[in-house]
């Protein structure tokens, strides 16, 4: 099995010209052509939280939404998502709250294609060290007695390449570094990453620059092509 994973913040659809278009997002994710893709702010942060990317722009576009949103109007939990290519099967979505102040969470995707069970995981972390490390073990914590292979990624705001709230993800678990990706004119800072448990190996990573990505958000995607 090979699956091309990926991870994308956003920012609401809002771009750097402060436009919210949602069709150039959607360009964006046709030129990753990911096959399942974990988006960060992908939902109003007040009110009815509606999300910035309407359905029948998904449907449009061959997306499948995974159930975690709580609200009727979202795609999301606390702003994540997993959209899915067709042909991938939706076992079921689950929502996973993380300790911390301003509220956060993260949301698990339990998947099948060609009969073959694995598990991807959306995260949006804090800007603070000590509660990132706390998030991060919840979220192993919650995800550990799945028996599949798993790909946990997201929007982590850790600055550290190798360190930092990283060191929380432990034995069992790889944490690629695909590259810079925020801000998304000039990078300086790897903040959007991919994690993989033992099962599964990458074959490829990196961060998708172009034209549009530059203008769509302030984050470049980041993507792994993971083979099990």
């Amino acid at each position: 099995m090979q699956l091309k994973f990926a991870t994308y913040n956003i920012h609401k659809a809002v771009g750097l010209d402060r436009r919210c278009d949602p069709e150039r997002i959607m360009a964006v994710l046709h030129e990753l052509d990911a096959d399942v893709v974990a988006l960060q702010e992908a939902d109003r942060r007040f009110g009815s939280r509606e999300t910035v990317l309407p359905r029948s722009l998904l449907d449009e576009h061959h997306w499948q939404e995974v159930p975690v949103a709580a609200r009727q109007l979202s795609i999301g939990w606390h702003g994540n998502a997993i959209l899915v290519k067709r042909g991938i099967e939706i076992v079921s979505g689950q929502r996973i709250d993380l300790p911390t102040i301003e509220p956060r969470g993260a949301v698990v995707a339990h998947l099948r294609k060609d009969g073959r069970a694995f598990l991807a995981c959306g995260m949006h972390l804090d800007l603070t060290g000590l509660a990132r490390r706390r998030q991060i073990a919840q979220v192993c914590q919650a995800v550990l007695a799945e028996g599949m292979p798993k790909v946990l990624m997201g929007d982590l705001n850790e600055w550290s390449r190798e360190k930092g709230a990283l060191r929380g993800f432990g034995e069992g678990w790889h944490v690629l570094a695909p590259g810079r990706s925020f801000p998304s004119r000039r990078p300086v800072a790897m903040l959007d990453r991919i994690i993989h448990s033992d099962a599964m190996t990458c074959e490829g990573a990196g961060i998708h620059h172009s034209a549009l990505s530059v203008a769509a958000s302030d984050h470049l995607p980041a993507w792994a092509l993971m083979r099990w």
